[in-house]
Formats: C-alpha cells, structure tokens, sequence
C-alpha cells in the first residue's frame, strides 16, 4: 500500500517558533488554511481511499479541503500526534529547540530509551505511532492520507523507511502540507516514494521567515 504522510498547515506556533505540541494545539494560519486548500489539486492524481488525522486541531482544519473534494470522512487516528515536548513546551530559544530535535532524531537512529524532558522516551512514541500505521494497513486501502506533524513524521519515517537514514531526515526538512510518501506493509517495511521538501501548493505557499523548528533541516 501507498501512505502519504502529510504535515499540517502552519499555525501560530510554527510562525513564532514554538515548541507547540499540547492538545487540542492551535488552529491554522491564514497562510495555513491557503496550504490546506492546495492539498486537492496537489492529490488530484492519486487514488486516495481514506483520510485520517491525529487527535490535534491543526490536522483536523488542514484536511478539510481534501475531505469535501474527495468526499471521504476523516478518520482520527489516537498514536499520529506530535511529539509531546514536556517541558520544553511553548520554548522559542535554540537551546530548546536543538534539545527536543536531538531527543527525537535520537530516537529515529534507534536510542529510544532517552527521554523527552519531562515527558515519554522514543519505546512510547514508536509504539503509538506503528500501532496507528497497522490500523490504516489493517483497512486494506491501496493508498491512504495521513495529516500528521513534523517531528513525528520526520522521526518515524527516518527509522522505518529502509531506504532512509536517520541523516537524511535530519538534513531534509519538511515543510508545512510537505508530503513524505511511502511504500510497502508493516510486516515487509516500507521504502520512500518520495520526500516534498516544498508546501504542497508550491514556495508561493512558503514562509522563508517563520521559525520551524520541528520542519526544518539540522
């Protein structure tokens, strides 16, 4: 099967380089809903049987466009959330930045026994997070959407693709509605189609000056 792994539109935490990862988190940006809208055209080539998102509001607003083009109901997904930052929550600095993507790029390179501060260690988040991607295998659908998060698409992806590295989703950011495109089963893993470096609508939908921490390239 074919999952693409979609993150959200932008919100104001991504403009003001939070850490923002509590539920029900924020809404979306008027350059986020702009994203959200493009996500129709940008799919319109691929067969997409189902919809689903994580429990947090921002992917439940970025797939709104998709479900009223497509017609599909979006189905929430409990483990695809993003990676709780604990007490690095709401942070702006570097220093808080570099320590939460250092946890979970820690995590996608295998060391999963270290521990977000004040939060879960990478055992928890793969757990949740391969438990949500065998229910979507599990419906047998050919290819399904999934609207996700940064951190955590970039961290699943960088340890579950074969045909990827840790480095490489280290070095490749993933932008707001980025897509990360994957091939395979939970039994005989999965490989990467590929992986959108641009917002789906194109760099006219991109925002050069927002601090990202959990989208951009270390």
């Amino acid at each position: 099967m074919k999952i693409l792994l979609i993150r959200h539109g932008q919100t104001p935490g991504n403009v003001a380089g939070e850490l923002d990862t509590a539920f029900p988190g924020p809404g979306l940006t008027e350059l986020g809903e702009r994203q959200a809208a493009a996500l129709p055209e940008a799919l319109k080539d691929e067969s997409v049987e189902a919809l689903y998102t994580s429990t947090l509001l921002r992917t439940q607003r970025t797939v709104l466009p998709l479900a009223k083009a497509t017609g599909l109901e979006p189905t929430i997904l409990d483990g695809v959330h993003e990676i709780e930052a604990g007490t690095l929550e709401k942070k702006t600095d570097h220093e808080s930045h570099m320590r939460y993507m250092g946890t979970v790029f820690a995590w996608s390179s295998g060391d999963l026994d270290v521990r977000m501060p004040g939060a879960f260690t990478g055992h928890d988040f793969f757990a949740r997070f391969d438990s949500s991607i065998e229910k979507v295998a599990a419906a047998g659908h050919s290819t399904a959407a999934i609207i996700s998060h940064g951190a955590a698409i970039r961290c699943w992806a960088g340890r579950r693709a074969e045909d990827i590295d840790t480095v490489f989703a280290e070095t490749h950011q993933l932008p707001n509605t980025g897509i990360v495109a994957l091939e395979g089963d939970p039994g005989n893993g999965w490989r990467v189609l590929h992986w959108d470096q641009i917002p789906v609508g194109g760099l006219a939908l991109a925002d050069q000056t927002a601090e990202d921490p959990t989208g951009e390239a270390l």
